[in-house]
């Protein structure tokens, strides 16, 4: 049983999202503010966290930076909850290193899809055989789909569950352009609440994690979408 880390300062939110994971078979374990959530975080390694950003103590973003910033969290998928149904707001969420985001009030089922979807991505369900690794290769370009890791030659490029799904979308077609919505459709399962600017936020964090390394084979197609370049 997967166990799912829920924080928000507002216990009776925290009391609804726990019951629906657990009804959806998930462990919880909840926090209620920031510094709350990175002890809990360390202590019980959560297969995924949903995260207030507005909370006394530590907001979630900044929740997010530190575990983001651990060994340990760098590819922990995350999903922020916000009040504030600001597009600023939510792109700031996923260029820290967000996979969704919903804003306040959300339907309970509705979590617990993203959550499976996200978690899905992430390997198959308990009693479920695994199936062979997937091994893509593209010029210096590797990805490993059985561990979700993708490397350039010998360096890893550590990725969260979203990222991973946008490159390997990318690299299933090397050289062809993937407009937005192929991205939706192929590296998000629930597409139809994924935007354009949502789009854009992962994959301009993909492309940071290129830079780090010295490159860039990602190339945007102003007004289309983006493709993946040779990878040499």
């Amino acid at each position: 049983m997967q166990t799912i880390l829920v924080v928000d300062d507002d216990a009776g939110i925290r009391e609804v999202v726990c019951f629906a994971l657990r009804k959806a078979g998930y462990n919880t374990v909840a926090a209620e503010d920031g510094a709350q959530a990175l002890e809990k975080f360390a202590a019980e390694r959560p297969a995924l966290i949903v995260l207030d950003i507005l909370m006394p103590e530590l907001e979630g973003t900044e929740v997010c930076r530190r575990i983001r910033a651990s060994e340990t969290g760098r590819s922990t998928p995350i999903v922020f909850l916000s009040s504030k149904d600001d597009e600023v707001d939510r792109i700031v969420g996923l260029e820290l290193g967000g996979d969704d985001y919903l804003s306040k009030p959300f339907s309970p089922r509705e979590l617990v899809a993203r959550v499976r979807a996200i978690l899905r991505r992430s390997g198959p369900p308990a009693g479920e055989p695994a199936t062979a690794p997937a091994r893509l290769r593209h010029g210096r370009l590797a990805l490993d789909g059985d561990q979700y890791k993708a490397f350039w030659d010998d360096q890893e490029l550590v990725l969260t569950l979203t990222e991973f799904g946008i490159l390997k979308t990318l690299l299933a077609r090397p050289g062809k352009v993937c407009r937005r919505e192929h991205l939706m459709d192929h590296a998000y399962e629930l597409h139809k609440v994924v935007s354009d600017r949502t789009i854009d936020s992962h994959v301009r964090r993909v492309r940071a994690k290129f830079a780090a390394l010295g490159v860039d084979p990602i190339e945007t197609m102003h007004g289309i979408g983006y493709k993946l370049g040779p990878c040499t």
